[in-house]
């Protein structure tokens, strides 16, 4: 039994859900517009503000793909809705990023500074030169631009500089001892 799997989705007002005869969901909303194809096996029902996704068997594929492709759905209701986004700092002396037109700038500690371009249906906020916020409707996209960003420079565990999550913890090591 998927727990997961089992809770219906709400869809609130200003959200349109159309699913086509592939299996293709298709969510419009105030942000934008997110499609995705479920796999043909689960059976995605839209009746009135409510989705609900059943499968037909107990079989172990299927119970794994239940719970997935109703949180694939959630995710893409709730992305066009209200969006998702991720919260990065820049610690270490010189460490810094700025905007530079749709181009966000983050010297960290190179010998040339390292520029992004921003996606489409994404958006990146600097409100300090320390703070990286990443925001878009698609929580996947999301999540892998702010890990890439993150991967510009690691937290080290001797200093702690590098880009880390706001609420991420790097755990410290003592450095070496003289005699």
């Amino acid at each position: 039994m998927s727990r997961i799997g089992l809770k219906v989705i709400e869809i609130p007002a200003g959200v349109e859900v159309n699913v086509d005869d592939n299996n293709t969901v298709t969510v419009k909303g105030p942000k934008g517009e997110l499609t995705r194809t479920i796999s043909s096996v689960m059976e995605v029902n839209v009746e009135g503000n409510e989705i609900t996704v059943a499968r037909p068997n107990d079989e172990k594929e299927n119970r794994s793909l239940h719970g997935t492709s109703r949180s694939l759905i959630a995710n893409m209701v709730e992305g066009v809705s209200k969006g998702f986004q991720k919260e990065l700092e820049i610690i270490g002396v010189g460490y810094r990023a700025q905007m530079q037109g749709n181009k966000l700038v983050i010297n960290a500690g190179y010998s040339h500074p390292v520029e992004i371009e921003v996606e489409e249906n994404m958006e990146f906020e600097v409100p300090k030169n320390t703070e990286i916020i990443v925001k878009g409707i698609d929580k996947e996209r999301v999540g892998a631009v702010a890990a890439n960003i993150r991967a510009i420079r690691s937290p080290e565990p001797y200093k702690g500089k590098g880009i880390r999550y706001k609420s991420e913890y790097v755990r410290r090591k003592e450095g070496k001892t003289a005699k």
